[in-house]
C-alpha cells in the first residue's frame, strides 16, 4: 500500500496550477510512532495532519534543496505546532501541548486564544552557510480587520497573499487514517501569467469555486483520480507524474549525543547519578535514546583516550 502521494497539475490556457496530496500509511505511522511517548488530543492530531498536508503542497511548488518548516505559535493550549517537509517529500510533525485541549477546539482555541498567534514558514536550504539565517515569513493568525483565523486553510491563504503575493486556495482535512489537501494557486508573473497575479481573474475564480466544492469526506475517502475528475472534468487539466511521500524523522543517536555534549559533563553526570542513565525521547517520532554511565564517560573522554579505545577494539 502506498504511504501517500502528491499530484501536481495545471490548467491549459489558464494561469492556475494545483497540487493534491494524500498521506495514508505514512500519516498513520507518524501517529503510531508519536503514541509511544504519548498520543496528542484529537484536535491536535487533526491540526498536525492538516499542517503536514499543507506543508507538502507548499513544498511541491518551490524549487530548492532544503526543508520547508511550517510553524504555528500562540498563547493557547498548543504553544507550538510544527510540520517539516524535506526536498524528498518526507515529513514529520509535532506539537507542544501546554494545557488541556477542548474536544471541539478549532485553530483559534488551540493556538490563538489571546489573539497573538503567528504563522511562520521557514525555508532552510541544505547548503546554507554557517551563520546565515534561513528565510522566514511570519504573519498573524488574524486578518487585516483583527478577526482571528478560524482554520488553517484561511491562515495559509492569508500568508501566501501577504508574504508571497500569490492568490491561493487550500482545502485541508485530516483524521487518524488520512491527512490530505488540495492547493490551487495563481501562477506568478513569468510562469504563464503576464498580468498582475493579485488582480481578479475569471479562470482562477472559476477553478477555485470548483475546488472549494470539495468536501472533507471526499478529500479523505476518494483517490486522486476520482477527486480531480469530480472537480475538473470540464477543464483541460495537464497532470504531471505523481511523487511518493513518506514519514521520516531526522533524529539520530549522534545528534542527541551532540546535544548532551552541549549541556556539559557536570549536568549530564548529575542526571546519571540520580537516574542511572540519561534518556532522551524524540518529540517527532517517539524514538528513545539512552546513555548510561559508560556512554557518558566515553562521550566526555579526551580525544586521545577515545582514539586509544578505538585502536584497542581493532
Amino acid at each position: 500500500m502506498s504511504a501517500g502521494d502528491l499530484h501536481r497539475f495545471s490548467f491549459e490556457g489558464a494561469p492556475v496550477r494545483g497540487a493534491l496530496v494524500r498521506l495514508t500509511t505514512s500519516w498513520r505511522e507518524a501517529l503510531r510512532r508519536r503514541a509511544v511517548v504519548g498520543a496528542f488530543p484529537a484536535p491536535v492530531r487533526l491540526l498536525l495532519g492538516e499542517m503536514a498536508a499543507a506543508g507538502m503542497l507548499m513544498r511541491s511548488g518551490i524549487k530548492f534543496d532544503g526543508a520547508l518548516v511550517l510553524q504555528l505559535k500562540g498563547d493557547g493550549p498548543v504553544g507550538l505546532a510544527v510540520a517539516e517537509i524535506t526536498s524528498g517529500l518526507s515529513f514529520r510533525a509535532t506539537a507542544q501541548v501546554v494545557d488541556e485541549v477542548a474536544a471541539d477546539a478549532t485553530l483559534a482555541g488551540l493556538v490563538n486564544v489571546g489573539g497573538g498567534g503567528l504563522c511562520a514558514i521557514t525555508l532552510d536550504p541544505r547548503d546554507r552557510p554557517a551563520g546565515r539565517l534561513p528565510y522566514q515569513g511570519v504573519v498573524p493568525l488574524s486578518d487585516d480587520g483583527g478577526r482571528a483565523m478560524t482554520c488553517l486553510a484561511d491562515a495559509l491563504e492569508y500568508y501566501m497573499l501577504q508574504s508571497e503575493q500569490l492568490a491561493t486556495r487550500f482545502v485541508l482535512a485530516a483524521n487518524d487514517e488520512v491527512a490530505a489537501g488540495l492547493m490551487l494557486q495563481r501562477m506568478p508573473a513569468g510562469e504563464g501569467a503576464a498580468h498582475d497575479p493579485l488582480t481578479p481573474h475569471e479562470d482562477f475564480e472559476r477553478i477555485t469555486a470548483l475546488g472549494g466544492s470539495l468536501t472533507s469526506t471526499e478529500l479523505l475517502t476518494l483517490d486522486a483520480d476520482s477527486i480531480l475528475h469530480r472537480l475538473f472534468w470540464q477543464e483541460s487539466v495537464m497532470r504531471y507524474a505523481p511523487r511518493a511521500v513518506d514519514f521520516r524523522c531526522s533524529c539520530s543517536r549522534e545528534r542527541v549525543r551532540g546535544m548532551l555534549l552541549a549541556l556539559g559533563r557536570e549536568e549530564i553526570e548529575d542526571i546519571v547519578a540520580e537516574q542511572t542513565q540519561v534518556e532522551v525521547g524524540c518529540d517527532f517520532c517517539g524514538e528513545q535514546y539512552r546513555f548510561d554511565a559508560v556512554d557518558v564517560g566515553e562521550m566526555f573522554a579526551p580525544p586521545s583516550a577515545q582514539s586509544a579505545g578505538t585502536d584497542t577494539l581493532q
